[in-house]
């Protein structure tokens, strides 16, 4: 008798697509090492959160690896999403997954995400999802980064994924934590900037 796959890894090297226009899709993922993405259960709760500020939204996804947050935004009704991704491989996935669902609003950037931020932007966010390699450390960084170079819109949402272990990131001044869970070895909060 064939072992039935969990429902939170439908096959290794695949992504489902929670909900939305694009519910239960399977995208194919490259094999990067290193590559984590968020797991289902994270991102149900984190959309949950968001659920009323998704439609419309100008989403960014830093160290976006194979873009399951990007994506499960624009499946929700974000109107787009900026993927920030320094592999060459993971950004190939990317683009085929973008092609395959068809998603318009989505741009794909191969940058490391600290030179995206010191660059020429000046288009806001309403959305932030940091969810970069654990062992980097760097958080604290890409936060001050985003409030100094004024790339947030006002009231933007932050969503923080980081290892259990680690203590919670020292946040910009006027940024507040909403919410703060953790799931495994993970560790994710949603932080709200005020202008």
């Amino acid at each position: 008798m064939a072992k039935r796959q969990k429902r939170n890894d439908p096959r290794p090297g695949r992504l489902r697509i929670v909900a939305g226009n694009w519910r239960s899709r399977l995208l194919d993922i490259a094999d990067v090492p290193g590559l984590r993405p968020t797991s289902e259960r994270i991102r149900e709760t984190l959309f949950n959160w968001l659920e009323p500020r998704i439609h419309g939204a100008r989403c960014l996804d830093l160290f976006a690896g194979t873009g399951a947050l990007g994506l499960e935004a624009l499946s929700r009704g974000a109107a787009s999403a900026v993927f920030v991704e320094k592999s060459m491989r993971a950004v190939g996935s990317l683009n085929a997954n973008i092609k395959t669902l068809g998603a318009e609003g989505a741009v794909v950037r191969h940058m490391h995400a600290l030179d995206y931020l010191r660059g020429e932007n000046t288009e806001q966010f309403d959305l932030v999802f940091l969810d970069p390699p654990f062992a980097a450390g760097m958080i604290v960084e890409v936060c001050r980064l985003l409030a100094e170079r004024k790339l947030l819109a006002n009231d933007a949402r932050i969503y923080i994924e980081q290892a259990r272990s680690k203590a919670d990131p020292e946040l910009p001044e006027g940024w507040q934590v909403l919410k703060n869970k953790t799931a495994g070895g993970v560790r994710y909060m949603l932080v709200r900037q005020q202008n």
